[in-house]
């Protein structure tokens, strides 16, 4: 089912899979990337495990709202209001949120600001919020020299923004697992199609914050389950340690052989994960 959503004035695309009498699970994709960034095969997978599965294009990415390259004027709290604002549409008084790197992000905002509609928590690729102790490793040095290409990107030249975006697709699959080139096109063809302002999905390179998070994190109390790659060359397992250390309530997952990404072979891992965290949730142990 698809449905468009308002928040604070911008049109939110959405799509749902399964019941919507089932337990709602709502993904949260990262940065630059629309609900495509979620395989079918997963969203639909979990929905034949018996849950409501609702995924969304961030504002600048997709169906959802866009502005133009350089004007984006929101915040991360902005995006985790969308959140909210999905629920409310689609009705479930509790989901669980699942993120993946930015999306892990917005969703501990989510969580912390309203934990009354947080089940519990998936932090896939995810760093935390408000971190309060040494430096953690970050993007490794080959994205920042791509991205240094981007102001001379031709946006009109098809082909060569298909092979900008491939090359991020790349470096973030990681050398552990086969990268399925043929595919990963197909997508990138399907999110370009799909997008009013493809430029604009950049736009999240500037996102900021309005409010001080520092250490929030604790107080967090939702059952949250940590999935990090062994080999995620933008957010290093020491960020899912970190995030692990913080929340007292967490479960810590390192898979091998993982990059920044969700590959096909992974899935079916994935969705069994997913589920099985998400009924422990729902069957809380005294």
């Amino acid at each position: 089912m698809n449905k468009t959503v308002t928040s604070a004035g911008i049109d939110i695309a959405t799509e749902a899979f399964g019941r919507p009498s089932d337990p709602a699970i709502v993904l949260i994709m990262g940065s630059t990337a629309s609900m495509l960034g979620w395989p079918d095969a997963l969203c639909h997978g979990l929905a034949d495990q018996g849950f409501y599965v609702i995924r969304f294009d961030h504002r600048d990415t997709g169906q959802t709202t866009t502005v133009p390259p350089g004007e984006a004027t929101y915040t991360v709290e902005d995006m985790a209001s969308d959140v909210i604002a999905i629920l409310d549409a689609y009705g479930p008084p509790q989901a669980t949120l699942m993120g993946m790197s930015l999306g892990g992000y917005i969703a501990q905002m989510v969580a912390l600001e309203h934990p009354d509609r947080v089940r519990s928590l998936i932090l896939y690729a995810s760093e935390p919020l408000g971190w309060d102790g040494p430096d953690l490793p970050h993007i490794a040095p080959e994205f920042l020299d791509h991205f240094n290409q981007l102001s001379s990107l031709d946006w009109s030249n098809a082909a060569a923004v298909t092979d900008f975006l491939l090359t991020i697709e790349r470096l973030s699959h990681s050398t552990g697992m086969a990268f399925d080139e043929t595919a990963t096109r197909q997508r990138i063809h399907q999110v370009l199609k799909r997008a009013r302002t493809p430029a604009s999905m950049f736009n999240h390179a500037s996102l900021t914050t309005r409010e001080d998070w520092t250490g929030r994190l604790r107080d967090l109390s939702c059952p949250t389950l940590v999935l990090h790659g062994a080999l995620d060359p933008i957010l290093p397992p020491d960020n899912a340690r970190a995030l692990n250390a913080m929340i007292a309530s967490s479960e810590l997952v390192i898979v091998p052989r993982l990059g920044h990404a969700l590959p096909a072979a992974i899935l079916p891992t994935f969705i069994d994960t997913i589920a099985r965290h998400t009924r422990a949730s729902l069957n809380p142990q005294p």
